[in-house]
């Protein structure tokens, strides 16, 4: 029997041979004859990158609001139904202004150098665990949401290889060739000094915290202080507002609103308006953002957001004020409208 079966090998082994002799590229200096000359079109299928100046980009279009659906059936699972982002995947739009802060936030609008690497990254990465399944019409599309989650355009517009190289992404110009070769490596490359160096290091601050351990008695004191204060607050009775419970819930439901709405202290103006103050006021209250005609006209006919007014919106935003810029599609629980608001009432001040 084992004859047999090394006998069924050789045969194989040898028709193969024969078959990869018969069909060898030519032979070259330094090569084994190996392979073929690859296919246009196995070149083509590889070859899918697109550059800055829109070289490689395929004819196609697609909307904003085709991208909305897509985006929610292909990328909201992970990225959030405004690119706020889920769990720990990438936050997709917003962090305005935040690049130079603590705690920067690099997304499509405000990190990313050039429109051409969104695509290319969506074609060919996207979505996740069905990778390079899109159209390019759907491509565009998603790449035109995600523009617009981004307040980069209006809500009625279409990209496409036409028009492609008209928006440009707000931090392109903070990009530069690496030029680390010629400017940092001989600087870092000369011989250490080595002299005249300074006789004595003098400590001219230090950071004081009330939440370590005190070095004075002084700061132990006025540690003291803050801890009878805290008991003190603690101790006190609870007011009628929201409860803690129900404004925690509010903040977690609110992370689907981030992207495009800030509220709190330092709160601004995104691709929403920030919403400090909104309980009890009248529509279109934020100073300095532009409103829909929509909201301009709620403004007119005397629109208050009351629990009422803003549970209604928070559901349904463009069935209770039609026309409005607003992409996100409503709540599905009245119970996370009633939490939002009870945040934003505490968050953001009333």
């Amino acid at each position: 029997m084992n004859k047999v079966i090394s006998l069924s090998a050789a045969l194989l082994m040898g028709g193969a041979t024969f078959a990869l002799a018969e069909n060898a590229a030519p032979s070259r200096d330094g090569g084994y004859g190996l392979g073929r000359t690859a296919l246009p079109e196995e070149i083509a299928a590889w070859d899918i990158d697109v550059r800055p100046d829109g070289l490689g980009l395929p004819v196609g279009s697609g909307d904003v609001f085709t991208g909305e659906e897509l985006w929610i059936d292909n990328c909201s699972a992970c990225h959030g139904d405004f690119g706020e982002a889920r769990g720990r995947w990438p936050v997709i739009a917003g962090g305005f202004g935040t690049l130079q802060g603590e705690d920067p936030n690099k997304t499509v609008g405000s990190y990313w150098p050039y429109l051409s690497t969104v695509w290319d990254y969506v074609h060919r990465a996207m979505p996740y665990g069905n990778a390079q399944s899109l159209s390019n019409d759907e491509v565009y599309a998603i790449v035109a949401y995600i523009m617009y989650s981004n307040d980069l355009v209006d809500d009625d517009f279409e990209l496409s290889n036409d028009n492609f190289l008209e928006v440009r992404l707000p931090n392109e110009e903070n990009f530069f060739m690496d030029d680390r070769a010629e400017v940092e490596l001989p600087m870092f490359s000369e011989a250490v000094c080595m002299e005249n160096c300074a006789e004595s290091v003098e400590i001219t601050a230090r950071a004081a915290v009330l939440d370590v351990t005190p070095e004075t008695e002084s700061d132990a004191a006025a540690a003291e202080v803050v801890e009878v204060a805290a008991a003190a607050e603690e101790a006190a009775p609870a007011d009628t507002g929201p409860s803690p419970e129900l404004i925690a819930a509010g903040e977690e439901a609110f992370r689907a609103c981030r992207s495009c709405h800030q509220v709190g202290e330092g709160a601004r103006n995104g691709a929403g308006p920030q919403l400090n103050g909104i309980y009890m006021a009248t529509a279109a209250h934020a100073e300095g953002f532009r409103y829909s005609p929509a909201f301009e006209q709620a403004r007119a006919d005397g629109l208050v957001w009351d629990d009422e007014a803003l549970t209604a919106y928070l559901m349904d935003p463009r069935g209770y004020l039609p026309n409005n810029r607003m992409a996100f599609r409503g709540l599905r629980d009245a119970a996370d409208a009633e939490a939002i608001i009870a945040y934003l009432r505490t968050e953001g001040g009333e």
